[in-house]
């Protein structure tokens, strides 16, 4: 299972919609913009601006539309939204600065597919066919696809990787009867219950079942241990992780008994554990921080990343007089 560390890592920024859909309606869309904009500037290349969804069950996206028309795009930057129905898809499409993809959605937790789509999630994998044809008729090559729940469900507990063997089959099926080879598939851990255990042996399950798809990880730090699950998942040769500035978002549907929900792997974390390790980011780390503190800003609260609070190490200086033990 060993691996060397990647040379180079991608980062897919998620923040602008999982972490604004998780907070109450009503920032502007100047704000949102702005920090778009200000993520565009550290060197980020994928950038998902906002969902295409329900109105009435995720009103802080109602307005999708209009943030992107509002954003200055950067070139050489992708600005992507997020769609789970037709209707979605359709508003997406009808949006002219959205980068469409093909982009398919599994659920390895029955549950959580009934709560965040409506349907199972054995439903819900038989409806994937009618979205290939649907990127098929609308000119989208089917590039890339999720399994969520991967690890665990609020719901349900853990997820066995028996499950998730079971959908990444289902998977692997479904690309040799509809004709179609996925670019990139990543395992979610939707609301925060993966380990570097099981990181390193899910990793390892979707190469061997899926062998010829990039894997990538879409990881959630609700205890405390997100980082530690992205460094195992280095460990095993993992290059391409979803983040978010500040550690901003969560899922609306994914909050447990204790409360709260679960925030994202922070990017300027993650990019600072990868310039310690000596891996390539192309991310300007000092642009990243201007973009979490603009973050915090807006949402007018202390957030959950680190390095935008401690600083840079050689940044730090011990004032006169004083002890660094």
């Amino acid at each position: 299972m060993a691996h060397e560390l990647p040379k180079h890592i991608d980062i897919h920024e998620e923040g602008p919609r999982e972490g604004f859909q998780i907070e109450p309606p009503g920032f502007t869309i100047a704000d949102r913009a702005a920090l778009i904009e200000a993520l565009a500037d550290t060197g980020l290349r994928h950038i998902q601006v906002a969902s295409f969804v329900s109105a009435k069950r995720v009103p802080q996206m109602a307005d999708a539309p209009e943030l992107f028309a509002a954003v200055r795009k950067r070139a050489g930057v992708q600005y992507t939204g997020l769609w789970l129905s037709p209707q979605g898809f359709e508003r997406a499409r009808a949006t002219p600065q959205v980068d469409l993809t093909g982009t398919l959605y599994f659920y390895a937790s029955d549950a959580f597919s009934r709560a965040n789509n409506g349907i199972g999630a054995a439903d819900n994998a038989q409806a994937q066919r009618a979205w290939v044809a649907r990127y098929r008729q609308a000119g989208l090559p089917i590039s890339t696809a999720y399994v969520m729940t991967a690890f665990g469900c609020s719901f349900e507990g853990v997820i066995s990787e028996e499950q998730l063997a079971h959908t990444l089959r289902f998977v692997a099926d479904l690309e040799e009867s509809e004709g179609f080879r996925l670019d990139t598939f990543y395992l979610a851990d939707t609301v925060g219950m993966a380990n570097p255990a099981s990181v390193q042996r899910r990793v390892a399950l979707a190469r061997r079942i899926l062998p010829h798809a990039r894997i990538g990880l879409h990881l959630h730090d609700t205890r405390g241990i997100g980082m530690a699950n992205a460094l195992a998942a280095l460990q095993v040769g993992v290059d391409l992780f979803d983040a978010s500035i500040a550690g901003l978002g969560g899922c609306p549907f994914c909050g447990s008994a204790h409360g709260g929900a679960a925030g994202n792997i922070c990017t300027e974390d993650l990019a600072f554990l990868c310039r310690e390790l000596g891996i390539e980011t192309g991310l300007d780390i000092d642009k990243l921080l201007h973009a979490a503190r603009l973050a915090e800003k807006i949402i007018g609260r202390r957030l959950e990343g680190r390095l935008m609070h401690s600083g840079l190490p050689e940044e730090l200086h011990a004032a006169p007089g004083t002890s660094a033990a």
